[in-house]
C-alpha cells in the first residue's frame, strides 16, 4: 500500500527534479508556447499596449483641416476633415497591431523567447522555487515573462515605416502576466524538499516495491496488486490535475490577461509530468497482467498450453521441411526458464535507463519481449522435435515446458 502511494509521489519528485530544474529539458518543454496561438495574442495585446503610441488623431486632424481652408477649402469640408481624429487614432492603433503580429509571429520572436528562457532558466524555476533572475520573474505568486525586447522590435519597426512618433515612445520594461496562484508559497516549500530528495526517492520507491514483493507469501500475487494500487494512485493523481487545471481557470485573477494563455503556459509545463502518470498507469496494469498470465489460472493455463502446442506445430512443420534449430534449440529447451528470466531482466533495464520513457515506449517494450519469448518457443519446440527424433518417439502435440 505505501509503495502504491509513493509511486506518483515520486513521478512528481522527478518531474521537479529533472524537468523544472534541466536546462535544456526546461527549454524544450516552453519552447512551443512561442508558437501557441492564445500566447501570441495575449504578447500582441501587452506588446501594443506597452509600446504606447498615442498620435493625437484629433489634432492631426484639425491642422489637416486648418491648413486645407488656408488652401481655399471650403470651411463645410474643412469641418468634415476636422471630425476624422478618430478615425486616424483608429488607423494607427491598427498598424501598431499589424506590426506588433508580425513581430510574434516571426522567428524572431522564438528565437527571444528561446535565447531568454535558456540563459535564465527561471519559467518553472521561479514558479517552484523563487529562485533566479532574468527575462521570466515571479513575484507575490504571479510568474511573468519581460516583453521589452519584443517592444523595442515594434518600436524599430514603427519608426522605419514612416510613423515618426514611434521615436519618442519611451524605454518600457512591461511584463505580460503568465500564471498567477495564492498557493505559490507553500508549492515552492513543497518542491524544494522534492528537490533534495529527487534524486534517489524513486530508486527508494522501487527498492521498497521490490522488497514487499519479494518479502510476501504470494509474491505473484503481491506483485499484481502493487502494480494495479500504483497504476491507481497515478490515476486519482492525474483526474486531480485535470480537476486542477479547471479550478485554476476558473478562479483566474486580474492579473491574468488571457484565460487561453494561462491554460496553454499551464498545459505546457505540465505536459512531461501528465506523460509520466500515464506511463505509470500503462506499465502497471502491463505488469499485473503480465503476473496473471504466469499463474495458475484456468485461462493462463489454456493460454499458454495453447501457445506450446502452435509452437510445436511449427516445429514438426519445419522438421518435415528439414529445417532445424541446432545446438540452439537444445540450448533454449535446456534453458528457456533462466533465458526468459534473463529477458525480463534486460528489458526491465531497458526501461529503467530509458530517458523519459512513454506509453509507446511500454507497448515497445513489450512487443520486444512477447517476440523474445515467442523466439523461445520455437526455438525449445524444435529442440523438442530434435530430441524426440534422437529418441525414435513422435514428439507428443501440445507438451508445455
Amino acid at each position: 500500500m505505501l509503495t502504491c502511494i509513493l509511486v506518483p509521489v515520486a513521478l512528481l519528485a522527478t518531474w521537479v527534479h529533472d524537468i523544472a530544474l534541466d536546462t535544456d529539458r526546461y527549454v524544450s518543454t516552453v519552447a512551443p508556447l512561442a508558437t501557441d496561438p492564445a500566447v501570441q495574442d495575449a504578447a500582441v495585446h501587452r506588446i501594443t499596449e506597452a509600446v504606447g503610441t498615442h498620435v493625437d488623431g484629433k489634432r492631426v486632424a484639425g491642422d489637416i483641416a486648418s491648413w486645407l481652408q488656408s488652401q481655399g477649402l471650403p470651411p463645410l469640408a474643412a469641418d468634415a476633415v476636422s471630425r476624422l481624429g478618430p478615425q486616424i487614432d483608429s488607423a494607427v492603433d491598427s498598424a501598431v497591431t499589424r506590426i506588433a503580429t508580425r513581430v510574434v509571429h516571426s522567428d524572431a520572436f522564438a528565437t527571444v523567447w528561446r535565447d531568454a528562457n535558456r540563459a535564465a532558466h527561471n519559467a518553472v524555476v521561479h514558479a517552484l522555487t523563487g529562485e533566479g533572475r532574468g527575462a521570466v520573474g515571479v513575484s507575490d505568486g504571479t510568474v511573468t515573462l519581460d516583453v521589452g525586447t519584443a517592444v523595442d522590435r515594434v518600436k524599430k519597426e514603427l519608426v522605419d515605416a514612416g510613423l515618426k512618433p514611434a521615436e519618442k515612445i519611451p524605454q518600457v520594461n512591461k511584463q505580460l502576466v503568465l500564471f498567477h496562484s495564492d498557493q505559490l508559497a507553500k508549492l515552492r516549500k513543497g518542491a524544494h524538499l522534492l528537490d533534495v530528495v529527487g534524486n534517489w526517492f524513486p530508486v527508494l520507491v522501487v527498492l521498497l516495491g521490490a522488497a514487499g514483493v519479494f518479502l510476501a507469501h504470494h509474491r505473484r500475487r503481491a506483485l499484481a496488486r502493487t502494480a494495479l494500487g500504483a497504476a491507481f494512485a497515478c490515476l486519482v493523481v492525474a483526474i486531480g490535475l485535470v480537476v486542477a487545471r479547471r479550478y485554476y481557470l476558473d478562479h483566474l485573477p486580474p492579473q491574468v490577461q488571457s484565460k487561453a494563455a494561462a491554460a496553454a503556459v499551464f498545459d505546457t509545463l505540465l505536459h512531461f509530468l501528465r506523460v509520466s502518470l500515464r506511463t505509470a498507469i500503462v506499465l502497471g496494469v502491463v505488469i499485473a497482467l503480465g503476473a496473471y498470465l504466469i499463474g495458475p489460472g484456468r485461462l493462463p493455463v489454456a493460454l499458454r498450453g495453447y501457445s506450446d502446442h502452435t509452437a510445436d506445430s511449427a516445429a514438426r512443420w519445419a522438421a518435415g521441411h528439414h529445417i532445424g534449430a541446432g545446438r540452439v534449440g537444445a540450448y533454449a529447451l535446456a534453458y528457456r526458464r533462466a533465458v526468459t528470466l534473463l529477458a525480463l531482466l534486460v528489458i526491465a533495464l531497458v526501461f529503467a535507463l530509458w530517458n523519459h520513457p512513454t506509453v509507446l515506449t511500454v507497448l515497445l517494450l513489450v512487443l520486444v519481449l512477447l517476440g523474445v519469448l515467442a523466439l523461445l518457443a520455437l526455438l525449445a519446440a524444435a529442440g523438442r522435435v530434435q530430441l524426440e527424433a534422437a529418441r525414435g518417439k513422435p514428439p507428443p502435440a501440445g507438451e508445455a515446458r
